[in-house]
């Protein structure tokens, strides 16, 4: 498909005149053109849905989501891939990006890497991807070539294969077991498609892992009971859940987490008065789902 025929290259006519306006009203028309992203992506909750089954299922196998893209695709992939281990204590293997230039294109644009196809069928056969995995392409316009061939040869390995694409009729859409395609509309800057399309990938991307991680026992009613207090900000976050969650005070939630080691430790021995090595115990019992733990106690 030429550059031109794609949804995401074409001109967007609200802001033909967007270089002679104020700062302000700069600013509106960027923020009225974003309001229609949630929309768009409404429209395809069902595929979202879908291809969070299909995840869960994979981690159930022991298996990864895996993310591949280019430039800002990619770069939103391996974020959100990095942003798993400190807020659901997942291990880094769980959920990975593969951008294509590797970790130097995070940064800066490395030429070329988004058609080396042969490349992106090497890293995909590095991470011995297999029928247990998913792996989801991450492209505005459907047709990277680096993500259409890594989502090829995920395939041929019996990966369940999904897109995040912001263009009909696409290649990537074509492969895909499960196409998620946001329909954006053109960007306020025509092909910049880190704008719309990029929050558009960002918010389907928010769904993905949010919800397999909620079915995945990582979340206690609303609150990230695997937060990970690698820092101060993350050790404040972690008491202020136990807090949260139990009704006890922040100074009483800091000495529990001190005791047991672990928001879900501390919850459940509050919770359920289970003390010292029980408390552990019980949740290895119940493969660390705390709230089917909490309900095995608490009706004894």
């Amino acid at each position: 498909m030429k550059l031109n025929k794609l949804l995401t290259e074409k001109r967007n006519p609200n802001t033909m005149n967007i270089d002679e306006l104020s700062s302000v009203d700069i600013i509106k028309l960027i923020n009225n053109e974003d309001k229609k992203v949630p929309v768009a992506v409404e429209i395809i909750l069902p595929e979202i849905a879908q291809m969070v089954d299909e995840i869960v299922d994979s981690f159930q196998k022991g298996g990864r989501l895996i993310y591949v893209g280019a430039g800002t695709s990619g770069r939103l992939g391996v974020l959100d891939a990095s942003e798993c281990p400190p807020t659901y204590g997942t291990d880094p293997s769980l959920v990975v990006g593969l951008i294509a230039g590797g970790v130097r294109a995070l940064q800066n644009a490395v030429e070329g890497a988004e058609d080396d196809q042969e490349q992106a069928k090497e890293d995909i056969r590095s991470l011995h991807v297999s029928e247990k995995d998913c792996v989801i392409g991450i492209a505005a316009s459907g047709r990277t070539p680096y993500t259409i061939s890594a989502m090829k040869q995920a395939k041929e390995l019996g990966a369940t294969v999904g897109a995040i694409i912001c263009s009909p009729d696409s290649e990537m859409g074509n492969v895909a077991d499960i196409p998620m395609f946001v329909e954006a509309g053109p960007e306020v800057i025509t092909g910049s498609t880190r704008m719309k399309a990029g929050t558009a990938q960002k918010l389907v991307l928010n769904m993905l892992t949010t919800a397999s991680m909620i079915k995945m026992d990582k979340v206690y009613s609303n609150l990230m009971i695997d937060v990970q207090p690698t820092n101060e900000k993350l050790r404040e976050r972690a008491k202020a859940i136990v807090a949260e969650a139990t009704g006890i005070s922040i100074t009483d939630a800091d000495d529990a987490l001190r005791s047991y080691g672990s928001v879900k430790a501390a919850i459940l021995a509050i919770v359920t008065g289970v003390k010292g090595k029980s408390v552990q115990v019980t949740l290895n019992k119940h493969n660390g789902k705390l709230k089917e733990a909490i309900e095995d106690l608490t009706k004894k």
